[in-house]
Parts: structure tokens; C-alpha cells; sequence
């Protein structure tokens, strides 16, 4: 069968499809606790304050992260509003942005064929879709360590000309930026990359004193727009406090995200369905062609990544989400091979893939039923939270669980009839599929899911707002209350909980807490319930 031959107008009209699933909508449901909403509220006190090289929560300082996503944020909530969609909009345009580099990259590397398969891969796997749909910090800073890869891969092999200056100066600006979004990490990633390569080129010398110059000094000048200004202004301490929680997340695990070292292992290869089965045969098959030793440098990126936040005591799911990029060349790769000899996908593999489809469409379906028949699941919870929660949600349709259906049915033809007769038709058939059932999922499901695990606390801030109370959280953590109740400065003495629960107010305060935990407070009988609902409870205590 003769190839399928892509052509530069066919990648407009996906880039144009796949802004419309990132872009709209990006909004559906509440932000989520935590780093949602964290980083939301770090935005709109920026906004706020005008404090923009400081990062805070509760107009506290929050040493956590540096400004550049935040900055991304707040220039979004300025134009758009302070909501969900405005914080929800920088990844969005990022995942746009994402697309477009690795069609440009992967048509220099090979041809539009090649770069139009890594696009849709990419995006038309679950976790990297996921993410260009949520607020947190890690696709941004991903493409800028991706990026100062390529350029540091660009400036290596071309250290004789004129452009490596311009490639090894884009490199260090990528890198700079990536410092600035979520701290020296990023330098760390590229560095062990590059150590790691250089080992296996057997320490031969790969580049030039100039271009190793135009690096350095292009990352110092970046990140000084940041780390610089802040140590002039304000000196050192928030530096500092800030590296020394950088050095805390390897060392002690933060907010009890302990897990085992295969964690992310697991992550990543259910996660970054189908793209992840795509490139299992790229870690044992040789002799493949390959431009500017891409492959290994990707396969080295990634088990980097992998090793170094496996290492990691503190281990949440985007952790490792920096191994999408890599990993999604190596499918890339592999499936533009099988492609272009005009082949089918490796039995095992094809198995494999249907095998882990099917399993997907049966958790797509069975969300959606379970919350409509809660009564099969409550003997088997005994949390009374969240037998709360489940009572309490409101009836969705009980159309929803066809969903899961409509996505098997679609799959197996994908799989048993396109992608047998024709890879490259069927990966891009898939990934296509996956990028409009998961907005679609997004759209109808995943609003049913935060109605039972986080809205009616959320529903009470939003109350609230603009009454002349104080708000807080009591027996449980959460950022909700600072972004929904659109919390304004106040002394610090206000600030604080116990001050909140024992001291001499001057207006009402109100707590929401969770109905397990409502027996914690019993130690203050000036607090009274106002109304419990989905298993949260507001009270208060008046002057």
C-alpha cells in the first residue's frame, strides 16, 4: 500500500482541531486542591499585591516555586478575569505552542510525516492531554527543558558554524526560563543529561569554549530577571528558603506524597497511553536511523528523569511528566519506521495496546455508573466522609456511562481494522480519537467527580464572598477558601487559625470542615453549624 504522505496544510488543520479540544472549554469545573488552586491564589495575589517577584499564598511568602508561571497567570487573569479559565489558559496556549514545536522539530529532523505523527502522538496520549487542560506549572516547564535540549543537541552537532552560537545562546535562554518556572531543577535535568552522554561518547570533546560562554551566560542573564533582581531588592533570605525547600522535596517526603520507587514507572506507562506501548520496542531495537543521535539523547532524558524522581522521596504524579517529551519521540519513532516500511505494528505490541484500550473503556464506563448507582459502592466504603459526599451528590445523567461505550466501540475499529491495514492512518485515527473523547470526558464526567469530592466546600466560599466575615478551613488543608472567597490582606495576627477560633474578633468568622473530622471541634463550643453538605460543614462563630 502506498504511504500516506502528510502535507504542512494537513498539520494547520490538526493545530486549528486541537486548539479548539485546549482552548475551549478549559473551565468546566472549580480548580482543583491543591496545586490548582495553590498556584490561582499565588496569581491573583500578585495581581493584588503587585508584589511580582515574591511568590505568596495567604500574602504569605511561598518559597515553593519561582515567578514565571505565576506571571503567566496573572497576565491571564488580567485580561480574561480571576477564574478558572483564565487560570487554566497558559497551558492551554502551551499545549498549543508544544504542538507546534515538535511538527517544526520532527519536519527538521525527518519530514512533515514524521513531525506530524510525534504531534499527534503527543497530544493524543492521556496524561500530556490532561495536563494542557489543568493550572499547574509542569507543561510549561517542560517545553522549555525540552527546548533547551534540542537547541544544546543543535549547538553540539553543528559546532563549526556560525548558527551553534545562536543555537547554544537559545539553549541557555530555555534553560533560564526554566529556572525561573520552577527553580534549579531544570538546569539539573539538562546537566545530567549531558554528563551522561558525554560519558557514553567516551569524554571526547563536543564543543567549543564560545558556545559553552553564550550558554552560560545566556541562563544567567535569563534567570537574573528573577533570582537577580530579587537578591537586590529584598537580599538573599527568600533564596534561600526557597533552595532549601528544593532540597527538601528530594530528601523528605513533602506533604505525605511517599511512594514506592516503581511509582512512576507505573505513571507512565498506563498514564501516557498509547504512546508509551509505542515506544517500548525503541528501548531494544537497533540500527535505526537517526538524525543528530536524537534517539539516544531522548532515551538518555528520559531514564534521567525517571531514575532521578524515582530516587525522590516525594513523589506526585507530574513529577515525572518531564518523560513525556522523550518518550514521545521514541514512539514517534518507532511507528514513523514501521510507517515508512509499510508494516504492522509488532503482534505482542498491537495485543498489548488492545488489551490496556479495553481496560480504559471499562474504567470510562464504570466511573459514570458508580456514581449513579452509589449504593453498590457505600458497603464497601467505610470513610464517612466520603459516604457523605457519594449520598450527597447530585443524580447525573445516567447517559454518561454510554461514554465508555462509544470509546470502546471506536477503538476496536481503530485497532482491528485501520491499524491493521495501515499504521500511520491508525495512530493518527487514535490519537485523534483520544484528544475528543477525553474533552468530551472532561466536559460531562469530570464535573460529576469534583461535585462529590470538593464543591460544596467550595460552593460555601463562594457564598461567602463579599460578606465582611473572616474564612478558614479547620481539621483538613486546602487553598479553596484563600481563591474562592477571594480572601483580601489582613494583619497577621488575623491570619492565623488559632487567633481565628480563641482571640478577640471583631466580625464573624467562618470554618468549614469535613464530617470526620467535625469532632476536633468540640474543644470550642463558640462554634455553631450552620449547614452541612456533601459531607462538609460550615460553622461559625460570631463576636
Amino acid at each position: 500500500m502506498k504511504n500516506f504522505e502528510i502535507k504542512t496544510s494537513h498539520f494547520i488543520i490538526f493545530a486549528i482541531a486541537a486548539a479548539l479540544l485546549l482552548f475551549f472549554p478549559v473551565s468546566l469545573t472549580h480548580l482543583f486542591d491543591w496545586d490548582e488552586i495553590n498556584f490561582a491564589e499565588s496569581s491573583r495575589e500578585m495581581l493584588l499585591s503587585g508584589n511580582y517577584f515574591q511568590v505568596q499564598v495567604n500574602f504569605e511568602p511561598f518559597q515553593e516555586k519561582p515567578p514565571l508561571f505565576f506571571w503567566l497567570q496573572s497576565l491571564s487573569m488580567h485580561i480574561f478575569g480571576v477564574n478558572e479559565y483564565a487560570a487554566r489558559f497558559p497551558n492551554a496556549f502551551f499545549g498549543l505552542l508544544s504542538v507546534i514545536s515538535l511538527f517544526l522539530i520532527g519536519k527538521r529532523l525527518y519530514n512533515n510525516n514524521f513531525g506530524f505523527i510525534w504531534a499527534v502522538v503527543y497530544l493524543g496520549s492521556l496524561l500530556p492531554f490532561l495536563y494542557y487542560k489543568s493550572g499547574i506549572i509542569d507543561p510549561v516547564f517542560n517545553l522549555f527543558i525540552f527546548l533547551s535540549l534540542y537547541f544544546l543537541i543543535r549547538t553540539l552537532n553543528e559546532s563549526k558554524s556560525k548558527r551553534s552560537g545562536v543555537y547554544s545562546s537559545l539553549s541557555g535562554i530555555s534553560i533560564g526560563l526554566a529556572i525561573i518556572t520552577k527553580g534549579p531543577v531544570g538546569f539539573l535535568l539538562i546537566l545530567l543529561t549531558f554528563l551522561v552522554f558525554w560519558s557514553v561518547e567516551r569524554y571526547r570533546r563536543i564543543s567549543n569554549l564560545r558556545d559553552i560562554l553564550l550558554f552560560a551566560v545566556s541562563a544567567l542573564l535569563t534567570t537574573f530577571l528573577w533570582y537577580g533582581y530579587e537578591t537586590i531588592q529584598n537580599g538573599p533570605w527568600f533564596l534561600v528558603e526557597f533552595l532549601n525547600y528544593q532540597v527538601e522535596l528530594f530528601t523528605q517526603p513533602v506533604a505525605g506524597h511517599a511512594q514506592p520507587f516503581y511509582y512512576h514507572f507505573i505513571i507512565i506507562l498506563l498514564g501516557c497511553f498509547p504512546l508509551s506501548f509505542y515506544a517500548l520496542p525503541m528501548f531494544w531495537q537497533p540500527g535505526m536511523r537517526d538524525v543528530f543521535q536524537f534517539r539516544k539523547w531522548m532515551a538518555i532524558l528520559f531514564w534521567v528523569v525517571l531514575i532521578l524522581f524515582s530516587l525522590s522521596t516525594t513523589k506526585i504524579v507530574h513529577y515525572s511528566s518531564m518523560c513525556y517529551l522523550p518518550l514521545s519521540y521514541l514512539a514517534a519513532l518507532h511507528i514513523f519506521h514501521v510507517s515508512e516500511k509499510q508494516k504492522i505494528l509488532n503482534n505482542v505490541l498491537r495485543i498489548s495496546i488492545l488489551v490496556v484500550g479495553i481496560l480504559l473503556s471499562a474504567v470510562f464506563f464504570t466511573v459514570p455508573f458508580l456514581l449513579e448507582n452509589k449504593t453498590i459502592l457505600l458497603p464497601y466504603i467505610k470513610d464517612e466522609f466520603a459516604q457523605e459526599a457519594l449520598l450527597s451528590a447530585p443524580e447525573i445523567d445516567s447517559t454518561l456511562k454510554w461514554l465508555g461505550v462509544f470509546y470502546l466501540g471506536m477503538f476496536l475499529i481503530i485497532m482491528l481494522v485501520h491499524m491493521k491495514r495501515h499504521v500511520l492512518q491508525g495512530v493518527i485515527r487514535l490519537g485523534l480519537l483520544n484528544m475528543l473523547f477525553l474533552s468530551i470526558y472532561l466536559h460531562k464526567v469530570v464535573p460529576e467527580i469534583e461535585a462529590v469530592s470538593q464543591r460544596p466546600a467550595i460552593e460555601f466560599f463562594k457564598e461567602l464572598r463579599g460578606q465582611d466575615v473572616y474564612v478558614n478551613v479547620i481539621g483538613y488543608k486546602s487553598y479553596a477558601h484563600y481563591f474562592y472567597f477571594r480572601q483580601s490582606p489582613m494583619e497577621s495576627h488575623q491570619k492565623t487559625l488559632e487567633w481565628q477560633l480563641n482571640g478577640d474578633i471583631d466580625k464573624p468568622v467562618y470554618l468549614v470542615t469535613r464530617i470526620d473530622r467535625l469532632a476536633e471541634t468540640a474543644n470550642y463550643p463558640e462554634l455553631k453549624e450552620v449547614k452541612r453538605s456533601g459531607g462538609f460543614v460550615l460553622l461559625v462563630r460570631n463576636p
